[in-house]
């Protein structure tokens, strides 16, 4: 992930911290796990379903 994250960097020509990013990219996936736990709260996710 610091790869990742540095290579963004690199790109993009911010100069940042790189732990800033791995925290704000571990909130996001966080909030979009949440999101999706709350989105298929109450529907059948069973095999049949797939």
């Amino acid at each position: 992930m610091a790869a990742i994250a540095k290579a963004l960097f690199r790109v993009s020509h911010i100069d940042g911290d790189v732990e800033t990013f791995k925290t704000l990219v571990i909130f996001c996936g966080v909030g979009l796990l949440v999101s999706l736990l709350f989105a298929s709260y109450g529907l059948d996710l069973s095999a049949g379903f797939f």
